[in-house]
């Protein structure tokens, strides 16, 4: 007897043939799946005006002859990627603007910027404002409700972070005196517009944003939808007003969109965003938060290496230059607000 034993063993082993197994057809006649992906190569790139219940506006062929604007869903493969306002897509599909149509968002190019913030200073979770922006407007007022310093200076941060030149625009002058409010940013290389009833600066504010995309930001109720809606004919972004017994004002804009600027000296972008009452750095580096206080900066460059830049820190330049006095009322006042937002990243 060989090794392969009798012939009944022999034919046991038949069962076990490969050859005999039967292939299930596939029940659903469909091919299998592939992480191959279509390069989608006929895509159209635009700009993304807004979301509105997972359905984005998009600017297809900007400032030519064959503009429109497409309603576009997110492709399936892009469900983990967020798309915001100002993202220039990829749009297949049906691109042709009709009413009733749907285009689908595909990629997105590479973005220049991103404004992020977070929920507060502890929360590593980021959530992006708008991409793409170039410049940033913060529009604070001088009362009414009472500016905030450290907000603006947060502002500042993130815009800086993100490679944003800021600007300033205090509001309701007419209300009160700027004056002490704005010496907290002597020494900044930021441009200050001043507003008052009957006298927005919509002319100078307007040249700020030829050639670019700025995005608007501030706390509620300072005034910022009244000035997107005088600079931009046809905004009508809803405006609201300052509860007296709080002193805050009511959300009123619930959703960031691209607006278009246009005036004889040009076109640029105008990006409105809702009103928040605060504005969390969880996700900024906090050696990059000195980066928004230029001019300490300068004097801080003769702290020694790894320097906290803290009020116990017995070597910084920074505190060497208050204790001999060498620093104003306002640059110290700026100190402190430097020193209290890296105490925050330190804890």
């Amino acid at each position: 007897m060989s090794w392969l034993g009798d012939d009944d063993d022999l034919d046991d082993l038949e069962e076990f043939d490969e050859s005999t197994v039967r292939i299930r057809p596939n029940p659903k006649a469909n091919r299998p799946r592939t992480k191959r992906r279509p390069a989608h190569e006929d895509a159209e790139i635009g700009r993304v005006l807004g979301v509105d219940r997972g359905r984005y506006s998009v600017l297809i062929g900007e400032d030519g002859p064959d503009e429109r604007t497409v309603t576009a869903a997110r492709a399936r493969e892009l469900r983990r990627t967020p798309i915001v306002t100002g993202d220039r897509a990829r749009v297949v599909g049906d691109t042709s603007g009709a009413e009733g149509t749907l285009g689908r968002i595909v990629g997105l190019t590479e973005r220049t910027s991103l404004l992020r913030r977070s929920a507060d200073d502890t929360d590593q979770v980021e959530r992006i404002i708008v991409a793409n922006a170039d410049r940033m407007l913060i529009v604070v007022a001088a009362a009414n409700p009472e500016p905030r310093a450290r907000l603006v200076d947060r502002y500042l941060v993130a815009a800086l972070d993100a490679g944003i030149r800021p600007m300033l625009v205090v509001t309701k002058t007419d209300l009160a005196d700027p004056t002490d409010f704005l010496s907290h940013f002597a020494g900044l290389d930021l441009t200050v517009f001043t507003s008052a009833r009957g006298h927005m600066p919509t002319d100078r504010i307007g040249a700020a944003l030829v050639g670019h995309s700025t995005v608007f930001v501030g706390h509620s109720g300072v005034g910022k939808s009244t000035l997107v809606n005088a600079l931009v004919t046809g905004a009508h972004r809803a405006t609201g007003h300052v509860n007296e017994v709080t002193g805050r004002g009511r959300h009123t804009s619930s959703s960031t969109v691209s607006l278009r600027y246009v005036s004889d000296a040009g076109r640029g972008w105008v990006i409105d965003t809702p009103g928040v009452r605060s504005f969390g750095l969880g996700h900024v580096q906090h050696q990059n938060i000195l980066a928004a206080y230029t001019d300490l900066a300068e004097i801080a460059e003769d702290c020694p290496r790894g320097c906290t830049h803290l009020p116990e820190a017995v070597d910084c330049a920074l505190n060497l230059a208050a204790a001999d006095g060498r620093l104003t009322d306002s640059d110290r006042a700026r100190l402190d607000s430097l020193q209290r937002l890296l105490a925050t990243f330190e804890g």
